[in-house]
């Protein structure tokens, strides 16, 4: 049995194609919306999208390897290590500073935090 039938050529339009690729690029529609919507083989509209892109370019790969992520993730840990050990020796200064200043007030009778603490801004006098 022999099948004879017309097959129907469509023709899309520069603009209309491009108009698909940049709905498809914002978002707006999908590449199935797409499809259903303008009634266009999926395969055609990647080609479109090959072709009119502005981000998308036929061979490019993003390669994510796992060592890579893995190295990324150690150098990480290693350097919060390093930002907990320089808090820990700021922690111990500072305590080291106050119990200074305790001892030097307990050995001259004086309080030294009140006595050479930051003086008090001028400020702006209040109006009379």
């Amino acid at each position: 049995m022999k099948k004879t039938s017309l097959r129907q050529i469509r023709r899309y339009s520069e603009d209309l194609k491009k108009e698909i690729v940049e709905r498809v690029e914002s978002g707006d529609l999908t590449v199935l919306q797409a499809m259903r919507e303008y009634g266009v083989n999926y395969q055609t509209i990647y080609v479109w999208l090959y072709k009119y892109s502005r981000n998308l370019k036929k061979g490019t790969r993003i390669v994510m390897e796992k060592d890579s992520v893995d190295k990324t993730n150690q150098e990480l840990r290693k350097q919060i290590k390093e930002l907990e050990a320089a808090l820990g020796r700021k922690t111990l200064e500072a305590d080291l500073y106050r119990t200074i200043v305790d001892l030097a007030s307990h050995e001259y009778d004086s309080d030294l935090k009140k006595n050479f603490g930051d003086k008090a801004s001028a400020g702006t006098k209040l109006p009379k």
